[in-house]
This record gives structure tokens, sequence and C-alpha cells, in this order.
């Protein structure tokens, strides 16, 4: 018998190829067993009387039901804050004299650097918390405030344990080719040496990373200096993503889509004709509106041309201290819509079946499909439309997380 059998559910599936708009099965039913979803569909279609189906019964009363949500990039552990630096650049004082005062990334390294392993959890819990409240059931975190080797591990470490302090998923990503430490500069191929000798090598056998991420941009890394970064993830083991196309159109997509990058993440720089690449290599384009907010960006990434190549958009918080301090994934769906002018659709497959291919992992989550992990949300909501139409109100009622309300 499964654990539980719910019915009386508006199930927003999200499956690859349902029939109907957001794979809605309005009249459905969905029975979990050990952990995984064990029956999906119309309750009318159920191989039984529900009595004598599952140990537990419950009438969900026309709820909404969507798989839980997943956030693809974040940022989520990190030392200190950086509100004062928004002021200043409020009251007009620019990046390049906050980071002449110790300001910028940098001001996030020294600070992560100097906390410990325990106060970073401690810091990030808050953050998390904020997210599960809105139905996250993963969620990605990179590092890059180290830049060093025991920072890095640090950082990765301290990720690792959130899914020890709460019911989640966590997947971890190093980023250690984020930025230059204060030590290496004017020195970055000998950084990248270190990030391939020591830290990507150190990372891997403590089994703490999940993919390999960089940061491809002029104030970053060049596109050889990746590829560098990328060869090695390959010759680890490990699958790459990309910082591409932010800030300016480096090739950092065509860079990822050649090593078959599980995403390619921001893009408002994206030459259109690079969507085809992307397209070809199964790499997600992940976007992030909250960055673009603010970061007052202007330039829009191509959104019709990832439409018309099929590419698969992903949206996430990138919550991190200084261009997306934002823990909300019902507000990313939001601007998702309002400032990429996505369909209300795109954006809760953005966070949901989407993002798990941002992920690698849409074998295992990321729709309500018989044989994935039981991780769903149930909703105050008669239709998943209005998960992405307000802004300030959570109508999570219940969340699901491996098969657990």
């Amino acid at each position: 018998m499964w654990d539980l059998l719910a019915t009386n559910a508006a199930l927003a599936t999200m499956a690859r190829g349902a029939g109907a708009p957001y794979g809605l099965i309005a009249q459905g039913a969905l029975g979990i067993a050990d952990g995984r979803i064990a029956w999906a569909g119309a309750e009318a279609d159920l191989p039984g009387a529900p009595q004598s189906l599952a140990k537990e019964t419950r009438d969900l009363d026309g709820a909404l039901v969507t798989p839980g949500l997943i956030d693809c990039h974040t940022h989520l552990i990190y030392g200190g804050m950086r509100a004062q630096e928004f002021e200043a650049r409020l009251l007009g004082r620019s990046y390049e004299e906050i980071a002449r005062a110790g300001g910028g990334i940098l001001s996030t390294v020294q600070a992560t650097r100097a906390a410990s392993e325990d106060a970073l959890v401690e810091a990030a819990l808050p953050r998390l918390d904020a997210l599960i409240a809105e139905g996250l059931a993963t969620i990605e975190i990179k590092s890059g405030y180290g830049l060093d080797v025991e920072n890095e591990l640090k950082m990765l470490r301290a990720a690792r344990r959130l899914a020890v302090e709460r019911n989640i998923r966590v997947t971890t990503t190093l980023l250690a080719a984020h930025a230059l430490p204060p030590e290496y500069q004017s020195r970055a191929d000998d950084y990248i040496a270190l990030v391939c000798d020591e830290i990507m090598p150190a990372a891997h056998q403590e089994g703490l990373a999940d993919a390999v991420d960089g940061f491809c941009e002029g104030i970053g890394f060049s596109p050889a200096q990746i590829e560098r970064v990328f060869e090695k993830a390959a010759s680890l083991g490990l699958k790459v993503k990309l910082h591409a196309e932010q800030l300016s159109d480096l090739g950092g997509a065509r860079l990822a889509a050649r090593h078959g990058a599980l995403s390619a993440d921001h893009l408002e720089y994206l030459d259109p004709q690079d969507a085809p690449a992307l397209a070809a290599a199964g790499t997600a384009a992940v976007l992030l509106p909250g960055a673009f907010y603010y970061l007052r960006e202007t330039k829009l990434p191509p959104v019709d041309a990832l439409r018309a190549n099929n590419v698969a958009i992903a949206l996430a918080t990138d919550s991190n201290p200084g261009s997306s301090p934002m823990t909300s994934l019902l507000l990313a769906m939001n601007m998702g819509c309002t400032l990429f002018r996505l369909t209300p659709q795109e954006a809760l497959a953005g966070v949901t079946i989407n993002a798990a291919k941002a992920l690698g992992l849409d074998g295992e989550i990321g729709s309500v499909e018989p044989g994935k992990r039981a991780d769903l949300c149930v909703w105050r909501a008669a239709h998943p439309c209005e998960l992405s139409y307000t802004i300030g109100y959570n109508p999570l009622k219940k969340r699901i997380f491996d098969g657990i309300i």
C-alpha cells in the first residue's frame, strides 16, 4: 500500500510533453510511497477505492499542488553584509570608490574568511528559512567568497550542513573562479593554477562539490582561463556551469555549450545566434531577474531566441550580498514575468522542471510524475498563474519533502 493518497487536488504536474498548460489535472490525485510519487493522475482513474490503496488518505479540498520549488543559483553562504554599500551607491558614491574603501566583493571575501564554519551556517539559516517558507525543496549553493583552499572548502562544508539542519536538498557548486583574491592581484593565471591544481582536487577528494562554476567577464576571468577550469573539472568527473554574458558578450555561452555545461546563467548580453548552441548541448539558460533589478540593468536577455530554440529557461534568486540580496522564489517568478516577459507557465517551469534540469536532477525532481521524489507544495490557490501574480503574499499551505508533510 502507498503511505499517503491525496485526493481532490488540482495537480500542476509540470511534466514535459503534457498536453494541458502546466500539465494541469483539475480533479487529480497522487499516491506517495517510500518518499517517491507512486501514482499521479485524474482521481477518476485511481486503480481502486482510496481506502484500499493507502495507509492514509487526505482530501485536499481542491487545493493546488505543484512540484516543490527549486532555487538553482544562489550564493547563500557568506560572511558579513553589504547594506551600507547599497546606501553609499544611492548617496552617489561609485563602485570604484566603494571598492577602494574596502567594499565590493573583496569585503565579502574578508568577512567570509574571518567567519567560522558554524558562523556561516548560523548566518545562512534565516535566509534558507525564508525560501523554505515559500515552498523551497532543493537549493544550489555556490562557494566563491573564500578564494583559497581552506575557505572555499569551509564554505562548501557549511552548505552541506544546511541539509542536516533543515529538511531540504542541497547541491553544491565550487565557484573558486569567481574573483581574484587580493593576494593574487595582477596574477590571474597564477590564481587559476591554484584553482585547478589545489582547490578543485581538494573539494573533489572530500566529495564537497557537485559541479564547478566560473565567472566569465572582463571583471572576472577570460574564456581561456575558464576553459582551463572546465578541462580540470572534466578530468575530475565534475559537471560545469557558467556565469556568462551578464555584463558583456565574451562568448561564455558558447564555451559553456562546448563543454556540455548544465547551465549558462544571467545571459543579458547573450547573442541570440548562440541560443542554438545551448539547445544542442542541452544547456539550460538560468535567468536571474533579482540581479537585473538590483543593478538597474536595462539589457534584456534574448528570451525570444531562447524560446524559439527550445532552450530550457530556469529562474533563480541569485541570492547574494552584493547584487541580489533576495530570498523569495515567488518574487523571482513575478520579476521573471514583469521584467523578462516570461509567461506564468514559463516562470513556474523555471523554478521546477527547468531548474531541475539546470542542476542535472530532472530525472529525480521538478515534476509530479511517478518515480520522482515526493517534493510537493500545496497552495492556497485555484490556478498556478496565481503564484506569479502576487507580490509579498505567500500562499503556501503545506510543504512536502521526500514524502513527509
